[in-house]
C-alpha cells in the first residue's frame, strides 16, 4: 500500500511519527462512460477556458478568486504556511466515548502505521484507547481541507476516521417525521419483542456485495450473446393497514423459522 499521507501523531507531549493508508477499495465494477453511437469511450479533458487547448496535469496549479476577479495562486508548500503543524499532526485533543459520537458523523477509514522511530509510543497509545475503550478526537489538514477525525483501536492497528463537521450535516426539521405520541403502548411493546427476537452479534463476514456478483453474471451472459430474462419484481407488502397485525404475523413467521 501507498501512504497518502505522512505526519505524526500528537498525544500529550508524545510524538509518534506515522503514516495514513486508506483502509477501503471499491467493490463496485469499473464501468466507462462510452458513445451510445459507436460505444467509443468517452474523455474528460481539461481545457484552458482562452485558448481552448488541452492542459496538462503539471501545469495545473490552485488558485483563490478575489473580489476584483484575479486569482492569487497558491503552492503546495504555501498550504503548509497556513498551519504548518496541523499539515504535519494529528493533534489529538481530547477522548470521548465512541457511543457518543452519532453515526451521521462517520465518513472514512484510514490505518495508521508506526515508522519505525514511533514502534513502542504506537503501541502504548493503541493498548491505552483499548483498555479505556475510548477514542481520541483529533484535527489535522488532510489534501489541504482541515479534517476532524477519531482514532480508534482495534488488537492490532489504530484507525483513523474521517468525521464531519456539525456545519456539515443538514438540519432534518425541514422533513415530516412522526411525533412520538403517535404509537400504542401495545405496538411499541410487539416491535421491542420483534426487535430482540431478530437480535444477534454483528459478524461482518455475513454480508456480502452480492449486486456486484449478479451483475457480473449480467455482462458475460451479453458477452456471450444470450438473452436475459427479465426477472419478476418480488416486493411483499402487507395485505392489511393494521400495524399490530403486521407485527403478530413478523413474530409468528421469525419464530417458525427458528423451530
Amino acid at each position: 500500500m501507498k501512504p497518502i499521507w505522512t505526519g505524526a501523531i500528537g498525544f500529550g507531549l508524545v510524538n509518534i511519527p506515522v503514516k495514513l493508508y486508506s483502509a477501503t477499495i471499491a467493490s463496485r465494477l469499473d464501468l466507462d462512460m462510452l458513445d451510445k453511437t459507436d460505444h467509443s469511450k468517452i474523455h474528460f479533458k481539461r481545457i484552458n477556458e482562452k485558448t481552448g487547448k488541452e492542459v496538462q496535469w503539471d501545469n495545473i496549479v490552485k488558485g483563490y478568486k478575489m473580489p476584483n476577479d484575479e486569482y492569487v495562486v497558491i503552492t503546495d508548500k504555501e498550504f503548509e504556511l497556513a498551519n504548518a503543524k496541523k499539515t504535519k499532526t494529528i493533534e489529538i485533543t481530547n477522548f470521548v466515548d465512541a457511543t457518543e459520537i452519532e453515526s451521521v458523523y462517520y465518513e472514512t477509514p484510514y490505518y495508521i502505521e508506526p515508522e519505525e522511530s514511533g514502534v513502542r509510543a504506537y503501541a502504548l497509545l493503541r493498548d491505552a484507547l483499548r483498555k479505556t475503550q475510548k477514542v481520541g478526537v483529533a484535527t489535522f489538514v488532510l489534501r489541504n481541507k482541515e479534517t476532524l477525525a477519531i482514532l480508534k483501536a482495534t488488537d492490532k492497528v489504530i484507525i483513523l476516521n474521517r468525521i464531519r463537521f456539525e456545519e456539515e450535516i443538514k438540519n432534518p426539521s425541514d422533513l415530516k417525521l412522526p411525533a412520538k405520541t403517535d404509537i400504542k403502548g401495545n405496538e411499541l411493546k410487539m416491535a421491542v419483542s420483534l426487535i430482540e427476537q431478530l437480535s444477534g452479534k454483528f459478524n461482518i463476514k455475513q454480508y456480502k456485495d452480492t449486486y456486484t456478483a449478479e451483475l457480473m453474471k449480467v455482462i458475460k451472459a451479453k458477452a456471450k450473446g444470450l438473452k436475459i430474462k427479465e426477472p419478476k419484481l418480488e416486493v411483499s407488502y402487507s395485505k392489511t393497514k393494521d400495524l399490530m397485525a403486521q407485527l403478530k404475523a413478523s413474530l409468528n413467521a421469525n419464530h417458525k423459522k427458528a423451530s
